[in-house]
């Protein structure tokens, strides 16, 4: 029973809480003993609140029982990523750098996520603040795959990857910084998801500001909208925050029949493995066959690396240019290095940069109006060896240059556009694909009824499961 408890959705979950087939009690105790039972192999988790947890679960447990739930999420059980405040639990941002005391209030996510009756598990694993798309810190050590734990499961949100794959839980909150949420959702199989730039409320700002996105990973998509249904809207606390209406999951069913969809295997650069490539293609022709007009086009043929390292390492040198001598010797040593190329960019530089994100969302804005979504890779590369930055054979010697594996992502945090990861496949050594599709901007129902739609015909997470 226990077993069968751990792999339900949320959506399956509040079936069986209506019905009275089991309780979030009954769950809450499963998902804890998953994870007491598995998470010494993957180091998910940072922090676990039992006791917290446990009282949420019985609360939740009362509400069902007297018809009275909150949402359609109330007793899920939910992680955080250690990013986001949460009340009662200390913030360390996988630094040694921050202290160990409890924070006074939730984030604004975090809370609306608790007024919706999420049982909150704990805080997942990052790397240091953020800052690069595989998961080990000073704080926490190393993050591993479920899928194969000599590889990592990407990052910065991969201990809410792992905790998703590996059935620790059912709703997952990462961000997105420059991928940070559709990387891991690809290394491990999830479906992850980058809303609209201001959809979901951020604050305290990222230190990555314009960038940085908060979103859900889950096992399906289903389970995304009901979390970024109960996160989004608009939050007096951060002035980018959009209205939001929600998703209806009715709307999810519309299938993708008369949809134009752009593909574009490479974006007009990057070099993407063979097994990847070959993978993402088949679910673009499978998109095709539902009914959608998919026609292979780039919509741009020059890198936006540049403007996005500018942007990327000014926000995090702005953020943790301060750090005393004794505090900059504690961090990881990718991270001073970052910060130390980031003395260099001047402040024309920075303003050039901005300029030309200016004009590469236009041109985005122009293409996307010729189609309803565009389709990539999520990732060039499947997973590789969790104590490796790049993939054997790549260059660690350009700045960021965790970037280079990932070409399909940070375009998007620089338009700010939906953008989601679905597993499409595996490589013959058994390790998840991604498929990226991006939507329009505010245009997240598009994206994720195309999602629903292929979930639908190529059900991976019904088929496949991790063994441990």
């Amino acid at each position: 029973m226990a077993d069968e408890l751990i792999r339900k959705s949320a959506a399956e979950l509040v079936v069986g809480y209506e019905k009275g087939d089991f309780s979030p009690v009954e769950v809450t105790d499963a998902v804890f003993d998953r994870i007491e039972a598995i998470d010494g192999k993957l180091n998910a988790f940072r922090l676990l609140d039992r006791e917290g947890a446990t009282a949420a679960a019985r609360a939740s447990a009362d509400r069902w029982q007297k018809g009275a739930p909150l949402s359609p999420i109330d007793g899920a059980p939910t992680s955080i990523k250690d990013l986001f405040a949460v009340e009662g639990m200390s913030n360390r941002k996988g630094s040694l750098t921050t202290p160990d005391t409890p924070d006074p209030a939730d984030a604004p996510a975090v809370a609306r996520l608790r007024a919706a009756g999420a049982v909150i598990l704990g805080k997942t694993t990052t790397p240091e603040f953020g800052w690069k798309g595989i998961t080990d810190s000073p704080v926490t050590g190393t993050t591993r795959n479920p899928w194969n734990t000599d590889m990592t499961p990407g990052g910065s949100s991969g201990g809410a990857s792992a905790s998703a794959a590996a059935e620790m839980g059912v709703l997952h909150l990462g961000s997105d910084g420059g991928g940070s949420i559709r990387i891991p959702a690809a290394f491990a199989g999830v479906f992850g998801h980058k809303p609209s730039f201001g959809r979901v409320p951020y604050s305290p700002p990222s230190p990555m500001g314009t960038l940085s996105h908060a979103g859900p990973l889950t096992r399906t998509v289903a389970d995304a909208v009901l979390m970024l249904n109960a996160m989004s809207g608009e939050e007096t606390l951060d002035w980018f925050t959009q209205p939001s209406d929600g998703i209806h999951l009715a709307a999810l069913s519309g299938g993708v029949k008369g949809l134009r969809v752009a593909f574009s295997p490479a974006l007009g650069h990057a070099h993407v493995d063979a097994e990847v490539a070959e993978s993402v293609a088949a679910a673009a022709a499978l998109l095709a066959e539902l009914g959608a007009h998919v026609e292979e086009r780039d919509p741009f043929t020059r890198d936006p690396v540049a403007m996005f390292n500018t942007l990327w390492q000014s926000g995090a040198h702005g953020a943790l240019r301060n750090l005393s001598a004794e505090d900059h010797a504690k961090l990881d040593p990718g991270l001073a290095k970052v910060l130390d190329d980031a003395r260099d960019i001047e402040l024309g530089t920075y303003m050039d940069a901005q300029r030309d994100r200016a004009a590469f969302g236009s041109a985005m804005k122009v293409f996307m109006a010729d189609y309803d979504l565009l389709l990539t890779p999520s990732l060039a590369v499947p997973a590789f060896g969790v104590d490796r930055l790049v993939p054997e054979g790549w260059s660690e010697d350009a700045p960021n240059s965790w970037v280079a594996w990932t070409p399909f992502s940070y375009p998007f945090n620089l338009t700010q556009q939906p953008a989601c990861s679905i597993p499409c496949g595996f490589t013959k050594s058994g390790l998840p694909i991604g498929l990226q599709i991006v939507g329009r901007m505010f245009d997240d129902a598009t994206v994720l009824r195309a999602a629903q739609a292929y979930e639908d015909a190529n059900p991976l997470h019904r088929h496949h499961r991790p063994e441990i």
